[in-house]
């Protein structure tokens, strides 16, 4: 009998841990995020795509197939990602749909740090990580400025263009130049050849 409560009082922590984890990345989850989510894929597929109940379960439901995230990222890519969307009740066949969905994000260029897994979405283990795949989606589609996103621009972070390869052949030669001369004195310096070094040499 002892021994059954000792067994009982292990697994009650360890229990209440993962409750407590859970707790902590569903508070991650944004209902103004959801909300402004919803309008813009609404705005970027059309209301074809339909409206989920308002909550992280309708939220959830909406895009547990894997077709509202394919249309997405159709719309936003110049050609197709996804080539097959097919509406099913089968669990492997919406999960096939929703890693469709990542690969094509992963190649319009969403980091894998902003990735979500498919059991985030398809079991709701992490629906705050779906947010911030979706949100990494529409930085990317705003800032590419191709026409292809649609919505308001302000509802998204416009990404940096560190890609952007627009120095001339000569402004990248000058700078080129700098960091040799830069390399050369530094390779050259020695205790002697230092400014303080100097007054010294006048004195004497």
């Amino acid at each position: 009998m002892a021994q059954q409560n000792i067994g009982m009082a292990n697994k009650g922590p360890s229990y209440g841990m993962s409750r407590e984890v859970q707790g902590k990345i569903d508070k991650k989850y944004d209902p103004e995020l959801e909300e402004r989510l919803v309008q813009w894929i609404i705005a970027q597929c059309g209301s074809g795509v339909g409206k989920p109940e308002a909550g992280k379960l309708g939220f959830q439901a909406w895009l547990k197939d894997g077709c509202v995230l394919s249309e997405l990222i159709n719309s936003v890519c110049a050609d197709k990602h996804v080539k097959k969307i097919q509406k099913s009740d089968m669990a492997f066949k919406q999960m096939e749909q929703i890693s469709q969905f990542l690969n094509a994000a992963e190649r319009f260029g969403v980091q894998k740090t902003d990735m979500f897994q498919t059991v985030d979405l398809w079991e709701g283990k992490d629906l705050a990580s779906v947010q911030r795949t979706l949100m990494a989606v529409g930085s990317i589609a705003v800032s590419n400025e191709d026409g292809s996103f649609k919505g308001n621009p302000d509802w998204f972070f416009k990404k940096a263009q560190e890609n952007r390869r627009d120095f001339s052949d000569s402004q990248i030669k000058d700078g080129k130049n700098v960091i040799g001369l830069q390399m050369g004195s530094n390779k050259g310096a020695s205790q002697s050849g230092m400014s303080y070094g100097r007054p010294r040499q006048i004195m004497s």
